[in-house]
């Protein structure tokens, strides 16, 4: 029986955009290029890692997102990944980490599975708890922010490094897990992998194929709220410190009157 995979990736801000908030206090979208999350592409390759190894297995990636998200979804299929998945609905502008979980639990049990990876977080809301979250709607075990993972005999298991110490970890299928970018580097899309990303095949569904009513999600569901805002302020010129013998003692003046030291 083929071993499924289902990979969930994020649609993210490019970080090194002019990120800021709408006039609802989301995210502004549409003022700035967006990308698979880097953190996302270190779950594609230790799926596709596991796919390599494994008798029979099909790589499905998952997104929940606005129309462009399938940009995301292009990516991880040109990485490798079989097919896709992309929930969209305007009724889901706004919804928090535990409304994602929610219509992301209910897709994967919708495409059938038996592990799921996600990265250890997302780059724009590095929150890192939407796999737990997800493990726990299924009622699944979950092995989380693994820097080393593999499968054998209906057994995930995997190495979590720590700052003081490293674990071994493994559950039983199905499973979620989570990866952190220490899992190995994502490879490159080659340019057979583009070109045949553009013939797989990519499902669309919206909240009433999942049975989520639209109260359950979007700002009106959200547990948790961004009550304000406020602009990074204008980076500021930088003091010039000119050694002239007491270059040393200004540097750590300067240190101390910022508290760093």
């Amino acid at each position: 029986m083929s071993l499924r995979i289902v990979v969930t990736v994020k649609y993210v801000p490019d970080a090194t955009g002019d990120r800021h908030f709408a006039d609802d206090l989301t995210v502004d979208r549409d003022d700035v290029d967006g990308l698979l999350s880097e953190l996302d592409e270190y779950a594609v390759e230790q799926a596709l890692q596991i796919a390599d190894e494994a008798d029979d297995a099909e790589i499905t990636v998952l997104t929940v997102g606005p129309e462009d998200a399938k940009d995301a979804l292009r990516k991880a299929l040109s990485m490798g990944a079989d097919k896709a998945i992309h929930v969209e609905d305007d009724d889901l502008h706004g919804t928090d980490a535990i409304g994602t979980s929610l219509v992301l639990a209910k897709a994967i049990e919708k495409a059938g599975y038996d592990l799921v990876i996600s990265g250890m977080a997302s780059t724009d809301g590095t929150g890192g708890i939407v796999p737990a979250l997800v493990a726990e709607r299924l009622g699944v075990p979950q092995v989380t922010l693994l820097s080393e993972v593999s499968v054998e005999d209906g057994t995930v298991k995997g190495r979590r490094d720590g700052d003081a110490a490293s674990e071994q970890l493994e559950a039983s299928l199905p499973a979620v897990v989570s990866v952190t970018d220490q899992s190995g580097e994502a490879r490159y899309p080659s340019f057979k992998g583009i070109m045949a990303a553009k013939k797989k095949p990519v499902q669309s569904w919206d909240l009433s194929d999942l049975d989520i009513e639209a109260e359950e999600v979007g700002l009106e569901g959200a547990y948790t709220v961004v009550d304000s805002a406020t602009e990074r302020p204008a980076r500021t010129a930088g003091t010039i410190v000119k050694d002239e013998g007491e270059g040393g003692k200004q540097l750590a003046e300067f240190l101390a009157g910022q508290k760093f030291i």
